[in-house]
This record gives C-alpha cells, structure tokens and sequence, in this order.
C-alpha cells in the first residue's frame, strides 16, 4: 500500500489538502510529527490538562496511558482540536504540526481533521453500505471527479485488512459486520482521505480478543505509513504495539514519555512504576 503526502507546511487555512508528492514510507525518519509546548486544556475553570511539553515521532505508534480521568482523552481531542466542540473548552499553549500552531487563529478545524483522522472507542460506521462509508471523507472533500473512487475505496479497506472479506459485499450495509469488522471500516474510512496522522481513542475496548489481536496487527502495520497515536488502557497492549509510551496521571499531568520498553522495564518515576505495577490507578 502506497499513499501520498501532503507538503507538511501547507498552510491549514486551506479547506482542500491535495497531495503533492508519493513517497515511500520509512521506519529511520525521526523527525515530529507534532510537538507539544505547555499545553493546557481547561473545561470551565477545571483543568483537565496540565502544561504537557512532549513530542510525537512520525511514523511511530505512540500510546498514551494512565487511571481514568488522568486527561489521556482530552490530550487527543487536542491534537485535532474535536475539543472546539465541547462548551467552554479552553485551551493555552501550543501545539505544532510540521511547525505550524493548530491553534493558531486562521487555522481552519476542518483542513486540520481532514490531515488527522479519528477512531473512537465504540465502532461507528454510518448506516450506509460499505463502499459509502469509506468513500464518506473523499466525497466531502469534493474529489469525486479528482481519484478513481473505486481503486480509492479497495485502498483503504485493502489498509485495514479488510479488503478479503469484504470485496464480494459492498452494497451491503456497514452496519451488519461484526463489531471486529465495523471497527475495521470505520479505520477504513479514517484513512480513505489519506491523512497523515491517525489518532485512535480505545479503539480495541468494545472488541472480543480475536477482534483486538487484529486490530494490534492492523496498528502495527498502519504505522509503517501513518503517525498514530492511541489511547488505551491496557497496559499490555501498550507495550505490544507502540514505539513509545507517555504516562498520563491524575490532574492531567504528563509524568512520563520514553521508548516503550523503558517506560515498562525501568521507568524513571516512582508514580509510574506504582502505576504500572497496580499499586494504585
């Protein structure tokens, strides 16, 4: 599989992103995909987010753990700014992608979600077919008459794994997969309009362990292509799939980011390691 870039410092003021380049995918670049600096998210006067400085590698999967309540759902929000939607959500601080603050006034929401694709806990496909739900974010885009929408529909579900079991039904209705499956398209549908960064809140918590075991498989395999970030809290899927992990703890505090195996072989904080070891969270 095969995707296109857009320039990282294209202006997110735009409404349309168009690729420019295709580039083949690497596992040696280091550089950030996103850079926080002090962020800050506050609902009302309740700070749900505390002063987080941290970096996101591209093309790594970076899992973001912690107790309940700690702000690992609000960081998220954060990054493509769903937090816009919640009233009086406040936010302070930066947030850069390739550079660019998305915060910044004339940064446009929707260019920004368009280039940061979500994945909820619950799977939430539309109740429309199969092949709609995937072509959903490239026909809003308005690129109907710019892609072959059929070759553009078998890229994504061929991305998510799901291509096999799906090419002979695609009229059918999105909605009577199994729930494994139905996650597997909404991934599909995220990564339809090509973006660059995949953010992913729980998205194997509603799942039996067949249906997570695949979706693990599937990150794993995205992140050879895409920036990912996920919310989770197993612990233990934190430590199969993901490159690094940041610790979230109460107050929304970020205690701790590292390499994956240091965080959970040798972490540097105590509270981490009591965490970690069920002490308490």
């Amino acid at each position: 599989m095969k995707r296109t870039e857009a320039n990282p410092m294209t202006d997110l003021t735009s409404q349309t992103s168009q690729p420019d380049a295709e580039r083949t995918p690497t596992r040696t670049d280091p550089d950030p995909a996103l850079i926080a600096d002090d962020l800050s998210v506050y609902y009302g006067e309740e700070q749900a987010l505390g002063g987080v400085s941290m970096e996101i590698p591209e093309r790594r999967v970076t899992a973001i753990i912690g107790p309940s309540g700690c702000g690992k759902s609000t960081f998220l929000r954060s990054i493509n700014r769903m937090n816009d939607r919640v009233p009086g959500c406040r936010v302070t601080g930066r947030l850069d992608f390739h550079g660019k603050n998305v915060y910044d006034a004339n940064v446009d929401p929707v260019a920004l979600r368009r280039r940061i694709g979500q994945v909820f806990q619950a799977p939430n496909p539309f109740p429309k077919s199969i092949y709609d739900n995937v072509a959903y974010g490239l026909r809003v885009q308005g690129r109907d008459d710019e892609v072959d929408m059929d070759a553009e529909v078998e890229r994504a579900l061929r991305g998510s794994a799901l291509w096999e079991e799906v090419e002979g039904q695609l009229d059918a209705s999105g909605l009577e997969l199994s729930g494994g499956q139905q996650q597997r398209l909404c991934i599909a549908r995220a990564i339809a309009p090509d973006p660059e960064v995949l953010l992913m809140d729980e998205p194997t918590s509603a799942l039996d362990p067949v249906a997570e075991a695949k979706i693990e498989d599937l990150i794993t395999e995205l992140a050879e292509e895409y920036t990912v970030v996920i919310v989770t809290h197993n612990m233990q899927q934190a430590a199969r799939i993901s490159d690094q992990t940041a610790v979230f703890l109460t107050g929304g505090e970020l205690v701790e980011i590292d390499d994956t195996d240091r965080v959970f072989s040798n972490p540097a904080d105590q509270r981490v390691e009591d965490y970690i070891t069920g002490k308490f969270g």
